[in-house]
């Protein structure tokens, strides 16, 4: 449970560093929940160019074990977060990007139950404000829950390790990266100014002379 919390921890940490710093990491989704506890639902769209605006609604839809069709379950459109279906009413929670720039897309799941195995489907419709006119993309993603009586410590433990050390190493090497391009980038402007205030220097000795 401590290995979950921290990996838990270390997930939200990264989502809010990459928030702040413009860096986005799309992950899947884990698959098997307990019955009974909360479940986050992941989907992350990442944009191809961090720069340029957007904004993006969100639909999720299911399809229970054995059926054929999906409903529809879940809207968000920032502010407005609708539960649409009475299965789900005061079980789902937006936990994705608190604004209209939405790249993650999740949502929790309270009190999971038997009934809630199947497949989810996120969509995410996102208009990109580019210079010379808007682009529409929309971006689906499928995730198949399984909910069992109670998790498997083991492969639960081994799997929470893996990905808590990945992730810490990624975090790692990408910090590095920041601060080695923040430190080039200041070390060219202070080079160009230093080469500026020689040439401005130069100029005066030449309109001494």
């Amino acid at each position: 449970m401590t290995i979950l919390l921290t990996l838990l921890v270390i997930l939200r940490l990264f989502d809010s560093v990459s928030q702040c710093q413009g860096g986005c990491a799309e992950v899947d989704s884990l698959t098997e929940a307990v019955v009974g506890e909360g479940f986050r639902l992941g989907c992350i769209s990442c944009k191809r160019r961090e720069e340029v605006s957007a904004q993006a609604t969100v639909d999720w839809h299911f399809r229970p074990l054995g059926e054929e069709d999906f409903m529809h379950i879940f809207h968000y459109d920032h502010p407005s977060a609708e539960i649409l279906h009475k299965n789900f009413s005061n079980r789902l929670e937006w936990h994705g990007t608190p604004d209209r720039d939405v790249q993650t897309a999740s949502i929790y799941i309270h009190n999971i139950t038997y009934n809630d195995i199947g497949t989810y489907r996120c969509t995410i419709q996102r208009t990109l404000h580019l210079p010379r006119d808007d682009e529409h993309v929309t971006v689906e993603k499928q995730v198949e829950l399984n909910v069992v009586a109670e998790a498997h410590p083991e492969l639960t433990t081994v799997v929470s390790e893996i990905m808590m050390y990945v992730l810490i190493v990624t975090l790692q090497l990408w910090l590095v990266a920041i601060l080695v391009h923040c430190y080039k980038k200041t070390s060219k402007e202070y080079e160009d100014q230093e080469a500026h205030k020689a040439l401005k220097l130069q100029a005066e000795v030449l309109e001494d002379n």
